[in-house]
């Protein structure tokens, strides 16, 4: 039953996201299209390939770096639209990213992760490159998102009841993932903070830093950038740090690490990001 937890935590977490999307959420996104593309293309390639770059760099080991690539391989989640309302960003088009976002992950995750292992490992070593992982990976997280979606179209009235109670539940399991990594690693954590830690930091800093400063390049409004930097910067800790964990998957505390200390670095980054980006910059308008 022990090996289990981490398997059905996850299935409860991409189930409560499923419960959460409906289809208002998908045709909200031709209201706002350019910002989608915007969003999708930081998400989707600038970070990922921002990330590879920055493990390289700092030349972390295969595993942390893998854990690093398999965070920003996730997509946002609920946090990211609680973010953005406090920063002032504009939460509908939030929801519309969650929900996009978190359907493409279904296919660019295990793609991201297929990569990493390869590259960062080889087929050669402890966790090689398997068709079945990556197979495994698209089960554990489509499978509980397309049954929560499923419930929420049939049954609207069922899902807005469970809903809150699955969130509540959800972040507790995202408090017990993490408390398992730290546990796991208790001997080595200051080692592996000194190590990673900067390259966690660097990362949430430049993914927030990026949709933001993008978005207003492009002459979005700001509420409109504040959303896509929370919605790039604001990544499922849960899901990467539980899919490492999983023993029917990766079953690496090493890998879980990155995603485990962003989980804990970004709530302190974030919230700096969302006051200067609320009180301390200005408004910039369409023209």
């Amino acid at each position: 039953m022990k090996d289990m937890f981490i398997p059905i935590a996850l299935g409860i977490i991409m189930l409560s996201m499923g419960l959460s999307l409906t289809t208002a959420d998908f045709k909200r996104a031709l209201l706002y299209p350019k910002a989608v593309l915007i969003a999708l293309f930081c998400q989707t390639i600038l970070m990922p390939t921002v990330c590879f770059f920055i493990v390289k760099g700092m030349g972390l080991g295969p595993e942390l770096a893998i854990g690093l690539m398999l965070l920003a391989a996730s997509p946002g989640g609920v946090t990211a639209n609680l973010y953005s309302h406090v920063a002032g960003g504009d939460v509908a088009l939030n929801i519309t990213l969650t929900a996009i976002n978190s359907l493409l992950s279904l296919v660019t995750l295990p793609v991201i992760l297929g990569f990493s292992l390869q590259y960062f490992l080889g087929t050669e070593h402890t966790i090689p490159l398997q068709t079945g992982k990556v197979v495994q990976v698209m089960l554990i997280v489509i499978v509980p998102v397309l049954i929560g979606m499923y419930l929420r179209h049939l049954k609207p009235a069922f899902a807005l009841r469970v809903e809150p109670r699955l969130k509540m539940l959800s972040g507790l399991f995202l408090l017990l993932i993490l408390i398992s990594v730290f546990v796991r690693q208790g001997k080595e954590l200051n080692a592996y903070f000194e190590v990673v830690g900067v390259a966690v930091v660097l990362f949430n800093v430049l993914s927030l830093a990026a949709g933001y400063g993008i978005a207003l390049l492009v002459r979005l409004e700001k509420r409109q950038a504040i959303a896509i930097s929370m919605e790039v910067g604001v990544h499922n800790t849960a899901l990467a740090a539980g899919l490492a964990l999983s023993p029917l998957l990766l079953n690496n505390a090493t890998i879980a690490m990155p995603p485990a200390l962003y989980g804990v670095l970004s709530l302190v980054i974030v919230a700096v990001f969302a006051y200067m980006v609320r009180y301390k910059q200005p408004a910039v308008k369409n023209e």
